[in-house]
Order: C-alpha cells, then structure tokens, then sequence
C-alpha cells in the first residue's frame, strides 16, 4: 500500500513536470525519487506518469490521481492539526460551572473572553450552580471546572480536588439611597443591628449565608430577615423598595438602581472567596489550557 511520502514525491513531480526539479525541492537525489514512483505505479496497478529524456507528463490516470493525492495530503495534514491543538487544549470541550454571585465578578467575563480567543475551538458549555453542588459535581465528574465561592471544607475526598484561589472579594451593604448610611463610606456590622435584612435561602447561597451570620455574630446579633430571594441580584430591588438591607458582593455595584446605595463593611472578613476547582486527576489539555487562562486574567486584574 502506498504512503505519504510516496504521494508527497508525486505530487511534486506532477506540479513541476521534473524529476530534477522534484528532487531538489524535496532535498533528496533523483535515483531514489524515481525508484519511489515506480514503487507508487507498480502499486496502483497504473502508469502515472509518461516520461523520456525530454520530458514528463501526466497520464490520464496520473491526472485523476493527482487530484486524490491532494486531497489526501491535505487531509492527513488537517487531522495532524487537529490533534496537536487537541494536545495543546485549543478543541474539545470544557463544561464550566459557576456561582450566580460570580457573575458580576469581572474575573469570569476576562477569563471567558480570553479563552474564547486562545481556544475557539473548544465547545464551552455553561451552568450556574451553588458551591456545594459544584464540589460534588466535580467529583463526580458531572462537569470540569468550577468557580465557586469557599474552600472544601467538609467535603468528602476534598484531596482529590485542585483548588486555586482567584480573589477575596469584598461584601458590601446594600441599602435604600434614603438610609441615614447611605452617605457613610463605611459602616460596620454593629451599626447593622437593627436593620431587617433581605436574603437568599441558604439552599441557594450557603457560603454568603454563613459568611452573614459569621459576621452578624462577632458584632453580637443575629441576622433579622424579613424577605428572601432566590439570586443574589435580586435582592437589590427589594432593597430599593425599602424592604430591607442586604450584604452582596461588592462585584454587584455594576448593576446600578437609582434607590440603591453600596456602602463599604468594615471588617476584614467581610468578603467572599473566588476560587477555580478542578480534580486533580482531569489531565484534559483543555482544562490545563483553561486555568492557565483563569491565572492570566487574575494577574491582568491584579487579583489574588
């Protein structure tokens, strides 16, 4: 059966119409060029080629397989590409889940954008799923990668899991533009005693739920919750609507309410963790590709 490099040397022949000028381009003698031809017609059964001291052309045979020869050429050069970017992450698929308080973080629009640029041919399938939910969707190899929003703590096989911290991302109070702190720069969790808040259900935001109660707790009180809402950012307009007070991630002043006030907390443990999760043992290129991509967004950001 013929080869490759068979077809490659008579390809050259046949554009040139020159076993000497075949031969220098493919940087070998004319002896074992010929010797190669012949080996191709003896296979195919046919003569490719009518040739004398004078000159070289094609058969009618030889035309036809010219153009087959091509063809395979140039395919057999396509799927060299196509696994050494499979090797190197840049097609396949990557299947991403991420907080719903992720959202509004910009280190989740630049790492998407610039993965979609180093790896358009990878098939990126989206979710939005809770920090516990992805942990175990990790593992369980339901999906890659997550972004997600505390440590594994309490997880079961949490050796088997890489977790890469992005940000601390600071909580800021949400409060109606006509709070008497709406002006302040800063209040701390004290000032919040008597406030009724507005929250998420702890099935749907755990991590922030007990990062409010952590907090509502060193400053001696608990959390008053008068409403809840099923996504972070919607609690914003029960806030405008003067239904309460809620603490966010300070990622979420992009969305802007004119009756909405974000005000700083002063405490150092008013924040959120970003963290990218992946098993340890997923030893897919694309993920490899997609987290060197979350480290060059973080150090674009100046995060971490």
């Amino acid at each position: 059966m013929f080869d490759l490099r068979q077809l490659r040397y008579f390809v050259e022949v046949a554009e040139t119409l020159s076993f000497t000028q075949a031969a220098q381009r493919l940087h070998i003698s004319q002896p074992p060029l010929s010797q190669q031809i012949q080996a191709l017609e003896a296979d195919l059964g046919v003569r490719l080629l009518d040739r004398n001291r004078r000159r070289v052309a094609l058969t009618e045979p030889g035309r036809i397989f010219l153009i087959e020869a091509k063809a395979i050429l140039a395919r057999a050069e396509s799927a060299r590409t196509v696994v050494a970017e499979a090797a190197a992450g840049f097609t396949g698929q990557l299947r991403l889940a991420y907080a719903v308080s992720v959202s509004f973080h910009r280190a989740l629009p630049e790492t998407l954008l610039r993965f979609s640029h180093a790896a358009p041919g990878v098939s990126l399938h989206l979710v939005e799923m809770p920090t516990g939910a992805q942990y175990d969707a990790i593992l369980s190899g339901q999906i890659d990668v997550g972004l997600l929003r505390a440590p594994p703590e309490g997880i079961a096989n949490a050796r088997q899991l890489n977790v890469e911290v992005i940000d601390e991302e600071p909580l800021v109070v949400a409060l109606p533009s006509g709070h008497r702190l709406a002006t302040r720069d800063s209040v701390t969790m004290a000032e919040l005693a008597r406030e009724r808040f507005v929250a998420p259900p702890r099935s749907s935001a755990a991590t922030l739920i007990d990062r409010l109660n952590l907090l509502a707790g060193k400053a001696k009180f608990r959390l008053n919750i008068r409403q809840e809402a099923q996504q972070i950012p919607s609690l914003l307009p029960l806030v405008a609507a003067g239904m309460g007070v809620a603490l966010v991630p300070a990622s979420l002043r992009a969305v802007s309410l004119d009756k909405v006030a974000f005000v700083n907390i002063d405490d150092p443990e008013a924040c959120l963790l970003l963290a990218v999760a992946s098993r340890v043992d997923n030893t897919s290129p694309v993920l490899d590709s997609f987290l060197r991509t979350v480290r060059e967004a973080r150090a674009k950001l100046g995060l971490g």
